[in-house]
């Protein structure tokens, strides 16, 4: 088109266009290498999803260990009960306690639908009451089934991790599910420093107990990884762990009898 005398027609482009063609240009000449791409972990990814999605309450939430905790106290009576000496009746009334706690406390929370305040309340003592029964169940096994020092060695280590962890899931509650799963899996595993006085001690106690740690941590790796998942809105990855801890409960409190009706180690310093 004509701009003026003594101007010479030109094809009008328009400003949108130019900018495009710049800008392909320029693309042209400045194409990067396309960054490797970060390779996102199985345990990262849940926990990802984890914090985007909110959950859906299935119907067999918190009915496991509702269940349970009834079983749990007369376990523990019988425990008590047959256990042999005033020490194993002490130990084993630690593990009970460190039980029904978990038990009861975990079938509030996951049961019922709570006002957000009262549900961080009982969410932080959920996670903490793991940490008190790994530590619990440490406790028979320890003064019962290993020498002095190396029990009392024991006892500290455990007691003082969950100590540790208690606070670290109350001032964190909000921190990456695989590192606490790990912490709960480093700790509970944490009688692999004795396992040979231990099978010398009782054979079957210690089969008992692997069985039970292993049952443990199968239950710790479903609920970090938020599968397999079965049965969503119903039976969920979660009530799989719950599933787990139930089992491996009930291996360990086995494993607690058998020492407490056979003590190797009379004492650690407790009422005699």
């Amino acid at each position: 088109m004509a701009l003026g005398p003594g101007i010479p027609e030109t094809e009008y482009v328009p400003r949108a266009a130019c900018t495009g063609i710049y800008a392909g240009t320029m693309s042209r000449r400045r194409r990067l290498p396309r960054a490797p791409e970060v390779p996102v972990l199985p345990l990262m990814d849940a926990a990802a999803v984890d914090a985007a999605a909110p959950e859906v309450k299935p119907s067999w939430r918190g009915w496991i260990h509702a269940g349970t905790f009834p079983v749990a106290i007369a376990a523990g009576i019988v425990l008590i009960a047959l256990a042999q000496g005033a020490p194993a009746k002490w130990a084993s009334a630690v593990f009970m306690a460190t039980s029904l706690l978990l038990f009861g406390n975990s079938a509030l929370y996951h049961r019922f639908n709570w006002k957000p305040k009262t549900k961080a309340i009982l969410k932080r003592i959920d996670h903490a009451n793991i940490l008190l029964l790994i530590a619990g169940t440490y406790t028979p096994i320890a003064v019962l089934a290993l020498p002095p020092q190396k029990g009392m060695l024991l006892l500290v280590l455990v007691w003082t991790g969950a100590i540790l962890g208690i606070l670290f899931r109350v001032f964190w509650i909000n921190a990456p599910r695989w590192l606490y799963v790990a912490l709960y899996l480093v700790l509970g595993w944490a009688a692999v420093m004795y396992i040979v006085d231990l099978f010398q001690a009782n054979a079957a106690m210690m089969v008992l107990v692997i069985i039970g740690g292993l049952l443990y941590t199968g239950g710790a790796v479903v609920y970090a990884l938020k599968r397999p998942n079965p049965w969503p809105g119903h039976f969920g990855f979660h009530e799989i762990f719950h599933v787990c801890t139930v089992l491996a409960f009930l291996c360990h409190w086995a494993a607690c009898l058998l020492i407490a009706l056979r003590p190797l180690s009379p004492s650690l310093g407790l009422p005699g």
